[in-house]
């Protein structure tokens, strides 16, 4: 069992930069594709971005290409996401989760959910 602690979340400014952390406890981390998602109030919770098991494969949302960045230090356990220029339309909470489905884009092939860190970029 994998269980993520998101943080790095805050408020910034449009163009602004965060990088968020999904620390992640179990032995079994460095076993599992990792994903990010966001829920916006309101709206549905949609896939962001997912790394395979090495870090070699990488998946993003057309809306978050060549903005954002995924990796991953399975010496740590950790999870990063890199998100640069940001803007008001990435205001979200945002969520990591375990990969155990086949569907890497889609919510309900992801367990083992955190809590989420709140991101709200400012116009």
């Amino acid at each position: 069992q994998v269980q993520p602690v998101e943080s790095g979340g805050g408020l910034v400014q449009a163009g602004g930069s965060l990088r968020l952390s999904c620390a992640a406890s179990g032995r079994t981390f460095s076993t599992y594709a990792m994903g990010w998602f966001r829920q916006a109030p309101g709206k549905e919770r949609e896939f962001v971005a997912r790394i395979s098991w090495s870090g070699n494969i990488k998946y993003y949302a057309d809306s978050v290409k060549g903005r954002f960045t995924i990796s991953r230090d399975n010496t740590k356990n950790t999870v990063y996401l890199q998100m640069n220029s940001l803007k008001p339309e990435d205001t979200a909470v945002y969520y990591c989760a375990t990969q155990v489905g086949s569907v890497p884009t889609a919510p309900n092939a992801y367990d083992y959910w955190g809590r989420g860190t709140q991101v709200t970029v400012s116009s």
